[in-house]
């Protein structure tokens, strides 16, 4: 929906513009060089607001918003099938079978069936580490201390994972000032030409005004919605780590399986939540 959105944002204000009688031939012409200093300025304060991880994220961030979350409903089903599995066999089988496992995922026959959580380098952690924590400890460990853990984990990374977002904001709120200093520079460029007649001055203010318009289109029509779409994608990417918790959790607590596994099938959001039946009918094939 995000290049429908582009369009129709576009669409609508330079359409309705030109449908109005209205010549674009001077935003044309002004629109090269606004865009230049807005944009360039825009750019130049991010680098200089932000690390360069950061603004490697707002690239990647920008696909983001157009592809939407990376997990989709077969993602959060393989990760429930495997987090279940490796809790039955440190159950079943107990630690010293399960420690292999998550100590080289790589070689495990277990993680070789989820290749595609095997590499996610943010997902595989939360999974490993947890793991290796219940191992490490040989069962002596409260179901709260591990949760604890879990939480501090998920909100780092959501953290890490929303300053994209957050740097994107701050663009869009430099932009409309970034556009009033490209209107005042072409405001001091028509004072120089004072003197000549006033079709000339008009086109100068015109051309100056165009800043102003970009900086506010790029705002509130381009970037901030951006860093709002992305906020979004970062908070369903989310959902799977939070599945993973309520899985281990779960069995630590020593609920029953069929329970924990619907308390974290009902914690994904709607355009992702397998059915009842494809969760349970996969679990009964694992």
């Amino acid at each position: 929906m995000g290049a429908v959105g582009l369009i129709l944002v576009f669409a609508c204000v330079f359409g309705v513009y030109v449908a109005e009688g209205n010549s674009m031939e001077m935003i044309i012409e002004a629109a090269p060089g606004e865009i230049a200093t807005i944009l360039g300025a825009a750019i130049g304060a991010l680098l200089l607001s932000n690390s360069m991880t950061i603004v490697k994220g707002v690239g990647g961030g920008i696909g983001k918003v157009f592809k939407g979350s990376k997990y989709k409903k077969d993602d959060f089903l393989q990760t429930m099938f495997l987090v279940n599995k490796l809790m039955k066999m440190l159950k079943s089988e107990g630690a010293v079978a399960l420690e292999p496992h998550i100590e080289n995922p790589e070689s495990s026959a277990i993680f070789s069936e989820y290749p595609a959580i095997l590499h996610d380098h943010d997902l595989l952690p939360l999974v490993t580490d947890t793991l290796r924590l219940l191992v490490v400890s040989s069962g002596n460990v409260s179901p709260y201390a591990v949760e604890e853990v879990m939480d501090h984990a998920i909100k780092h990374h959501h953290h890490a994972a929303l300053k994209p977002a957050e740097a994107l904001a701050g663009m869009a709120g430099a932009l409309p000032a970034l556009g009033i200093v490209a209107c005042v520079l072409g405001v001091v460029k028509t004072m120089g030409a004072i003197d000549q007649p006033p079709s000339v001055l008009g086109g100068l203010v015109g051309a100056a005004l165009v800043g102003t318009f970009l900086g506010v289109l790029m705002a509130y029509g381009i970037v901030e919605p951006f860093s709002m779409r992305l906020k979004q994608v970062v908070d369903e990417e989310g959902e799977i780590q939070r599945v993973v918790k309520q899985i281990i959790i779960g069995n630590l607590h020593g609920h029953p399986p069929p329970l924990i596994i619907e308390a974290a099938r009902v914690s994904i959001n709607h355009d992702c939540q397998p059915t009842f039946a494809e969760v349970f009918d996969g679990m009964r094939g694992k």
